[in-house]
């Protein structure tokens, strides 16, 4: 039977397209769960809830994250400041929802059990809470906490104090067992004991002969109860000053006083010319990022997500050349190579005592219930392993060489 040309030219079209569609399948690569998808992305709203506004330096570490993390991936967001750790911030977060937010960021501590109760009450949309402790207890698919290992920051930021003190005790300004640092504290929380003892083994690697006493004010933001507390701990004899609350009380108290500061969460070397060492801070944006990534994308966000150095989620500031000892930014650059590979652990049992004895069990509240009592071991292969249980920190041990006031 004689075929036409036109029919033979169909056919050949037709063999040509399947073999195209074949080749397509073949080289298309299988999920690589990098996060791309060539379905269609959800569209992203985000709402922040901040405990204080651009005054208060925690605060404002969070909003330019905030900022540049959502004009980076090309969404809306929609902040609301000053809200309080009370039934204002459930108030807040459903109105976001109202709004049409689709995921919710909230800040401070105190707001955890109220976006629960909004998580709880939206399970459609998606709730993260940085410092909380609960998610990983409550097991709601759409709350998550976040935190980063700013105690490693804070070890590095305690590496410049070190340094300044043997600065001092070589300069002869105070002898080796006047090299005493003060902290002003928020509260005697874990996150608080976590970030000063860090900073105190840092110090004390570079100073064997360190001491610290803290003070806590039992507020995160109140600056004239801040600079009273460091202007007592100046008084006392401290000649070295560094902080865990958020305003500029602190620092302004050993600009004027004279004395060196190691300041938290972001730079104070404009207000602070002449005292200020150095800073650590946590870097929200790579969270932001990835929590925007996930909702887009409909990606599971993590239970307990905890930002690293390894992240760019723990970054210090530049070090201030006018008031550091000299070789700080080489000390802090090689001791972060040594936490990065492993080498060094912050919380190494064999550098710290308690009440005279090195610790070789300790039962840390990782689940968090009433009680407050001890559920995981923390120390293992000679280390507390601190933020690895959960995200937020659970270190909550009293050491030697640190006086509570």
């Amino acid at each position: 039977m004689k075929i036409s040309k036109k029919i033979v030219a169909v056919l050949l079209a037709a063999l040509f397209a399947i073999g195209c569609f074949a080749g397509c399948s073949a080289d298309k690569p299988a999920d690589d769960n990098t996060g791309t998808s060539n379905a269609a992305e959800t569209k992203v709203k985000v709402g922040f809830i901040y405990l204080h506004d651009e005054n208060s330096t925690y605060d404002k570490n969070f909003l330019d994250a905030a900022k540049a993390a959502c004009e980076k991936k090309g969404v809306e967001m929609v902040n609301k400041t000053n809200i309080e750790e009370n039934d204002s911030c459930k108030e807040a977060a459903l109105d976001l929802v109202d709004q049409g937010c689709n995921v919710i960021f909230a800040d401070s501590f105190g707001h955890e059990d109220y976006m629960i109760e909004a998580a709880k009450a939206n399970p459609d949309v998606q709730f993260c809470h940085a410092t909380g402790t609960k998610a990983h207890t409550e097991n709601l698919p759409n709350f998550h906490n976040a935190f980063a290992s700013i105690y490693e920051g804070r070890y590095l930021a305690g590496i410049a104090a070190g340094m300044k003190l043997n600065e001092m005790i070589e300069a002869k300004e105070i002898t080796a067992e006047q090299a005493k640092m003060g902290y002003v504290g928020a509260h005697p929380y874990a996150e608080v004991k976590s970030g000063y003892t860090s900073f105190y083994l840092g110090a004390k690697s570079v100073c064997p002969s360190v001491t610290m006493e803290v003070t806590f004010t039992g507020s995160w933001y109140n600056e004239t109860l801040e600079k009273e507390a460091a202007t007592k701990l100046i008084s006392n004899g401290c000649v070295l000053i560094s902080q865990h609350a958020d305003s500029m009380g602190a620092p302004t108290a050993c600009e004027n006083a004279g004395v060196p500061n190691v300041s938290y969460n972001g730079s104070t070397a404009s207000a602070c010319p002449n005292t200020f060492i150095v800073s650590s801070k946590i870097n929200w944006a790579p969270y932001f990022e990835y929590m925007i990534d996930c909702v887009a994308t409909g990606k599971e966000i993590d239970k307990d997500w905890t930002g690293t150095l390894a992240t760019d989620s723990v970054q210090l500031t530049d070090v201030n050349e006018k008031v550091a000892a000299k070789g700080t930014k080489e000390a802090i650059e090689a001791a972060k190579a040594d936490l990065e590979s492993g080498k060094v652990q912050v919380f190494d049992t064999s550098k710290f005592t308690v009440k005279g004895e090195t610790l070789t069990t300790y039962m840390a509240d990782v689940d968090t219930d009433p009680e407050f009592k001890g559920d995981t071991e923390a120390i293992e292969d000679g280390a507390f392993k601190e933020s690895f249980h959960r995200s937020a920190p659970y270190f909550d041990i009293d050491i030697d060489g640190i006086t509570l006031l």
